[in-house]
This record gives structure tokens, sequence and C-alpha cells, in this order.
């Protein structure tokens, strides 16, 4: 049976690509410092290392005895990047580094994690891979760095990798009450209770909204594209979804009525981000997409059954 190491695998992402791994039968693996994964998410049957993405010695021995790495340890967060910005780039890009010097010892494929981060404010809508990468925050400037000592990899180590640039990713087990969640999980979280949700500017921002269930088969897909020439796929749905629609939909999957607190925009937000998800489908034979009602639907199932006294639907 295939084994696999998943860095950063009790998180929200890196845990339901071990159920994933573990569904079809593949033995895991897990490397997780614990910072923001919790050991409530590792996967049944997988096994745990807690230990430091940064720390190459910790690294060497979670490889040992693997067929591949599927790498998501990150700090992902663009505020905590600027406020701590030498440390979590000793996480985001240190860490990478450490992944790709293990796998080039064991000859090991690697699937890892970018960010559409490395677009930055890019007019070009829908962002092709081949966009210009011109990120506006230390996080993406590391995740730029991922992809670009990846391709050192392969070029001159002969390490095969597939880099996935991740948009705006939602599904259960994201933790609203973490600093590093994203708008779904915190607007689900407050209209399921009720509350009212900020809303930063006129509303109409719009983003690229892929479920993580999309997310898992485009890393499991990975997996069978890496290569020495460092393959970059985005990982999106190409299609955008404006800040007040997504507070509506949530508003009437949960049954309750909108209620909005404006604040002024924030300054140096990109307006528009939109993916084109062309590549990905073509290489990766990825689908179509999870639809964003039926996402929505599964976040706010999965907060009502974690907190059964939110708002009945």
């Amino acid at each position: 049976m295939p084994h696999y190491l998943v860095t950063g695998g009790c998180g929200f992402i890196g845990s339901h690509l071990c159920d994933a791994l573990r569904r079809r039968g593949d033995a895991v693996r897990v490397l997780d410092d614990l910072s923001t994964g919790h050991r409530g998410n590792l996967a049944p049957g997988a096994s745990l290392i807690v230990g430091d993405i940064a720390d190459p010695a910790a690294v060497r021995a979670a490889t040992e005895g693997v067929d591949g790495i599927i790498h998501l340890a990150a700090i992902a967060s663009v505020e905590r990047a600027a406020q701590d910005w030498l440390g979590t780039h000793r996480v985001n890009l240190t860490g990478t580094i450490a992944v790709f010097e293990a796998a080039r010892a064991r000859h090991l494929p690697v699937v890892y994690a970018s960010s559409a981060a490395v677009y930055g404010d890019n007019a070009a809508l829908p962002l092709s891979e081949e966009a210009m990468t011109r990120p506006l925050s230390a996080y993406g400037a590391d995740k730029l760095g991922c992809e670009q000592q990846a391709r050192v990899a392969g070029l001159v180590h002969g390490v095969p990798t597939a880099g996935l640039r991740f948009f705006n990713v939602f599904g259960p087990r994201q933790d609203p009450a973490s600093p590093y969640s994203g708008v779904i999980s915190i607007f689900c979280d407050r209209l399921a209770r009720g509350e009212a949700i900020t809303v930063y500017g006129d509303g109409q921002q719009t983003r690229d909204f892929v479920n993580i269930a999309d997310v898992v088969r485009a890393l499991l897909a990975g997996l069978d594209r890496a290569s020495t020439a460092a393959p970059v796929f985005n990982v999106c749905t190409g299609r955008p979804t404006s800040v007040l629609t997504l507070a509506e939909t949530i508003a009437a999957l949960c049954g309750v009525p909108l209620q909005l607190a404006h604040q002024p925009a924030r300054s140096g937000e990109i307006r528009h981000s939109l993916g084109d998800a062309g590549r990905a489908r073509a290489v990766l034979g990825l689908g179509e997409p999870v639809g964003l009602r039926e996402g929505l639907a599964d976040v706010v199932a999965w907060l009502r059954a974690d907190r059964p006294a939110l708002v009945p639907g």
C-alpha cells in the first residue's frame, strides 16, 4: 500500500486530505506542530509526529519509508506574516526547503500548497497560471518563493514537484474562532447564531470560493502530475461571488434575516480575485466544482452538529 507523509495533516485542509487517503487504503503519516491544527482532526489510522516543519532532522525522520509528500504545513495568515515577518518566513519558506531537501535525499515526489496570494492585485482576470506574480504580502512572497525553490528542486536536484495555488478554500472544520479562518466560516458561525456580520466597504468585492472537496481532489491528482518541470496549477472554480451575495446565501440557508454591520473599506484590500481553472481541469482531470450553495449548506450543517444551540434551520 502507498505510504504518504502529510505535513500540516491535523489542520483544516490537511485533515480532509488524510481522510481521503485513508478511505482509498493508503497509509498516512502526519507531521504537525499542532500550533493551529488539532489532534482531534487526525484521520483514523494515521500516525502523528509532533514536530517543527523547519527542523531538517524532524522532516528527515518523518519521511523515512514514505512514497511521497503532500506539504501543507504553513502559517496561512497575511496579518500574522506582517506582525512576525521572520517567524512566518521560517515556517512558510524555510520549512518548504526542508521538505524539498528531505525529498531529494529519499527521491520522493512533493505536492505542495501555494496560494493565489502570489498574484497580488492583478487586473488580468480571470488569473491564469501565466499571469504576472506581484505579491502584496510577506505570505504571498513566501509562497512565490516556494514555487521558485520547487523549480530549483527539479532543475538542480531532480525532485519532482507540483504546486497548487489555492484560492479561497472553505468547508467543514475551518474554525471560525481562529484568527486565520476565512470569511465563510466567520459568516456561517455568526449568522447561524442570529448575529450581525461585518461588511467592509460596499460588499461588492468578489472572491473565488473553492470547496474543500475540490481541493482534496486536486491534491490527490497532483500526486500523479509531479515532475521536475515544477508545474503549478490554480485550484479555483472560475466563478466570482461578491461578499454581499455570500452573506445573503448563508442567511437564507440559516433561515435568519440578514443583519449587516458596515465598516469602511480596508486599506489595501484587493477588490476582485478570480482564477482560471482551465489548466487544472485539463491536466489534473478535475470535473465541475462543488456548487457554492451546496458547499455552504455543508458548513452550516457542520456548525449546527458541533454546536446544537445554534439557530435551528
